[in-house]
């Protein structure tokens, strides 16, 4: 398993991204363990953290790299495997509370953006890095929007520059900033409330918000996805990822 779940009594069940040793990049494996969770989360309230130092370094580019070499219908495959996760996670019925410590890029803050409140360690770094590597930030950008607006995201989402957790926070995407050794008290002072409140209020009213706000509906997602699917096959694709793996510039980037 890429991921690991620890319950507890009150019913609240921690998802821990589960790769330290690849700053947990997402794997087709990660998006269908996190899609298995969100399915069924048996609990009050979910916290999604990561293992090590890092929250999350985005998609797997191993991964990626797969897709460039992969059939079109394959390629749609596996983009409608990263959507139906995101989706999925979207649409849980229960609370959901993001605990970012070290770093989320790219798909990383994707995930951030689907939680009902984030929590930030003050050292943590943020950055929608996709179009530095060729690529674009395409499923996530409807959550992305609708958490932080339209004019907030043009500001980051495609510029792929990094800011801290004082600007996540001015942009929507971080609740609180706190110091990495309170962490898990910031967390455990988000869930209290909720285990006062009726299971099923809580979930009717948080789908009441998803209607009430920006539409992300099969149209949205769909587009997300011709937009992924297009850009693995782009040239930019490939040399944006390989120059990053090579440890070089890619051939639009000035000396």
């Amino acid at each position: 398993m890429t991921v690991r779940v620890e319950r507890d009594g009150r019913g609240v069940a921690t998802v821990w991204l589960d790769r330290p040793d690849m700053r947990n990049a997402l794997t087709a494996a990660m998006m269908d363990d996190l899609s298995a969770f969100a399915a069924d989360p048996q609990a009050r309230v979910a916290v999604l953290r990561g293992s090590g130092p890092m929250f999350c370094a985005g998609g797997d580019l191993r991964w990626m790299l797969d897709q460039m070499d992969a059939d079109p219908a394959t390629r749609t495959r596996e983009a409608w495997r990263l959507a139906d996760m995101l989706r999925a996670l979207n649409e849980m019925p229960v609370p959901l509370i993001g605990a970012v410590q070290g770093g989320a890029f790219g798909g990383g803050v994707g995930l951030a953006c689907l939680c009902d409140v984030v929590v930030a360690t003050e050292d943590a770094r943020f950055g929608l890095t996709e179009t530095r590597l060729g690529l674009i930030p395409a499923t996530i950008a409807p959550y992305v929007v609708a958490r932080m607006g339209e004019g907030a995201a043009r500001r980051v989402l495609m510029s792929s520059r990094r800011f801290d957790a004082g600007e996540a926070r001015t942009l929507g995407l971080v609740a609180r900033v706190v110091p990495a050794a309170e962490l898990d008290a910031a967390v455990e002072a988000e869930i209290a409330p909720y285990l006062d409140c009726a299971p099923g209020a809580v979930a009717a009213a948080k789908a009441l918000v998803r209607r009430s706000g920006p539409r992300i509906d099969r149209a949205t997602v769909e587009a997300g996805v011709a937009a992924l699917t297009e850009r693995w096959a782009d040239p930019e694709a490939r040399e944006g990822i390989s120059a990053f793996l090579e440890k070089r510039r890619p051939d639009w980037s000035p000396e």
